[in-house]
């Protein structure tokens, strides 16, 4: 019998969140199991779990979300406010609506005195504000430490308003330092309150898309056309989704999704609990990657001889495009920086135009990254890898010695550094898919091209570093356990 996973990432053998080093050394340290997790005596930056928690159910129809937690822990949910609000332009909303956040304001008081009464009135103030069909109710650091049992309070919420269902969310910062063990912590309690384990008669060639909020629109329709020309019927989820959809999940024949960590151990649940097979291959990102991403899906509901014929059809369409791009950027020297599934997959992007990667920033490592290493140790030979759950202070040191012509990923340091930057974790662009491909590429060729705007940044905005910490080892502070 399986054993329940716990939502903690770290609970899971082999994954690694603190090294720095070159690629090479990163593969044999994994490959002879001596990569063992490290800590920092320094950190700067850590980003929480709950960010996550909150930020991929944001834009779900008809639903209210409640942090139980001081105000201040709500101030994660800007950029996810941010993607709902462009989101919903895109889709061609009249009239752009915010989340329906509330925040319980835990104070020294409620340390004291416990918060469940706050919970309550909270939960009070959605239901006769909104009247959702859906309720999340978010842990934190605080409630945490409190020790109120959101368990038992949102039971007996549910008994008060039958109407509504009341969803509890584990997702206390300190659980875990691996900052997708979020995600893992809202669909644990998608399974448990909402889904109930319950059997559904299958729908024939529905296929579970999981994608999270930094997919564009436009990115999804590209992963949409693509599932479609092997005849999978598409439920997009859980991104501008809905309690309905939700509640098909069970329904599919096959699970599959856009980024790599984003649903992987969901998706292990439910083959486990509903018996639905599912590919995890790689973020379609670049062509290697998307052929990998389209076959992996195509096998398991058996159209590998029809993507065969596609993969063709679109290789003869986008390569001549590619090249054209590519003599843009041949032999250009890269950074990137993004999320343990993004970031490797732009890293092998660049090879589709013939660019160098000098360095690579990651939050976590595990056996599906050293898969990865190895392909583009095969490419590029050795690299610098940092993983890091954030930590500017060493990606400013790394980036500023290497001084790479372009920096992809997430870009507001390496811009104030005057560095050409290109943003992949972009909600409101397309970055994925063939037709991805080529507008990310032709986006970093024309920052290329047209630099000034960073140079500016970089002779009017001081770094809050000293100039002796450019001559330091950027990886001083890792130390091993």
């Amino acid at each position: 019998m399986a054993v329940q996973y716990s939502g903690v990432r770290e609970s899971r053998e082999g994954r690694v969140n603190d090294f720095g080093g070159s690629s090479l050394s990163a593969q044999e340290m994994f490959a002879g199991k001596c990569l063992k997790r490290a800590d920092r005596s320094f950190a700067q930056g850590l980003q929480c779990q709950q960010i996550n928690s909150m930020a991929c159910l944001m834009s779900l129809e008809d639903s209210v979300f409640i942090s139980h937690s001081p105000q201040g822990c709500v101030g994660c949910t800007i950029m996810a406010v941010d993607m709902f609000r462009v989101g919903q332009a895109h889709r061609g909303e009249k009239y752009i609506k915010n989340p329906r956040i509330i925040v319980t304001n835990l104070d020294q008081k409620s340390v004291v005195f416990g918060g469940e009464q706050k919970l309550r009135e909270a939960v009070k103030k959605a239901v006769d504000r909104y009247n959702p069909k859906l309720i999340f109710v978010y842990s934190s650091c605080a409630s945490g430490i409190i020790g109120d049992d959101i368990d038992a309070i949102t039971e007996s919420l549910n008994e008060e308003y039958p109407e509504q269902t009341i969803v509890p969310i584990h997702c206390e910062g300190f659980k875990s330092k691996i900052c997708a063990s979020g995600f893992d912590s809202a669909f644990i309690s998608i399974n448990k309150y909402i889904l109930k384990k319950k059997k559904l008669p299958t729908v024939p060639n529905l296929v579970n898309l999981f994608a999270p909020t930094t997919v564009s629109y436009a990115d999804q329709k590209e992963m949409e056309r693509m599932l479609n020309l092997i005849g999978a019927e598409v439920n997009y989820i859980p991104f501008y989704s809905s309690l309905e959809k939700i509640k098909r999940i069970p329904q599919a024949v096959a699970s599959t999704s856009i980024c790599k960590v984003f649903a992987d151990e969901f998706m292990k649940t439910l083959e486990e609990d509903y018996g639905i097979p599912y590919s995890h291959t790689v973020m379609p990102i670049g062509i290697r990657n998307t052929d990998k991403w389209y076959r992996g899906i195509a096998k398991i509901i058996g159209k590998e001889n029809e993507v065969e014929e596609i993969i063709e059809r679109e290789h003869q369409r986008i390569e001549p495009l590619v090249a054209k791009i590519r003599s843009r950027l041949e032999g250009k020297r890269v950074f990137i920086c993004g999320g343990t599934g993004r970031s490797f997959a732009a890293a092998a992007l660049i090879d589709d135009f013939g660019m160098k990667l000098v360095g690579l920033e990651t939050p976590t490592y595990d056996a599906d990254a050293q898969v990865d290493v190895e392909y583009l140790n095969g490419i590029h030979k050795d690299f610098i890898v940092d993983i890091a759950n954030m930590q500017p202070f060493e990606q400013v040191n790394l980036v500023n010695k290497l001084k790479p012509d372009a920096f992809i990923g997430v870009p507001d340091w390496a811009a104030k550094l005057g560095i050409p930057t290109t943003h992949v974790l972009d909600g409101k662009r397309p970055t994925m898919g063939y037709d991805g491909l080529l507008y990310l590429g032709n986006k970093i060729a024309d920052q290329l091209s047209n630099p000034g705007f960073n140079k500016k940044l970089a002779e009017h905005v001081k770094l809050p570093y000293k100039a002796s910490w450019y001559e330091e080892n950027p990886f001083k502070y890792i130390k091993n356990s």
